[in-house]
């Protein structure tokens, strides 16, 4: 899966490389692409990575001019986060790339297999998912896992 993981995020940075944007952006450009102006807490929730890491990326949008950040109505301490002219015009090509590459991975199986793949592979993207408030990764496993011989 490393490996898998690893060609995946080549294939993307060589696609998405001539936009500006990075593999590291790419996950936080298609959450605000489903909606804009969500708080750095919200878009760690959606993606699934460590509020430091999204401090980084988002400071590094913002400095490459695909994001801007203003204060929350509702908390001073928090921003909202909003995507620029910049990223939304290259929205649809990011998203036709996104799209593109998933399609390329599933070749020669059928719809069939595909789906059982997606299924498979979002039970183990659960399963190793930390609960909510724990991520630290203590109790990443989930306390129903199945021991499983993959050698």
């Amino acid at each position: 899966m490393n490996h898998l993981a690893r060609v995946y995020e080549a294939a993307l940075r060589v696609q998405i490389a001539p936009f500006g944007v990075t593999p590291g952006q790419f996950p936080a450009l298609l959450c605000l692409f489903e909606e804009d102006g969500l708080t750095q807490r919200e878009m760690c929730a959606r993606v699934q990575i460590a509020q430091a890491t999204m401090a980084n990326t988002l400071r590094r949008m913002e400095r490459d001019g695909l994001v801007t950040r203003t204060p929350a109505p509702d908390d001073g301490r928090s921003a909202q986060v909003w995507l620029t002219d910049r990223a939304r015009k290259i929205e649809d090509d990011l998203v036709r790339i996104g799209r593109g590459i998933n399609r390329s991975a599933v070749v020669g199986l059928d719809p069939d297999e595909a789906d059982a793949l997606l299924k498979t592979i979002r039970l183990m993207i659960d399963n190793l998912t930390p609960p909510e408030g724990d991520r630290d990764g203590d109790g990443a496993l989930a306390p129903d896992h199945r021991e499983t011989d993959l050698t």
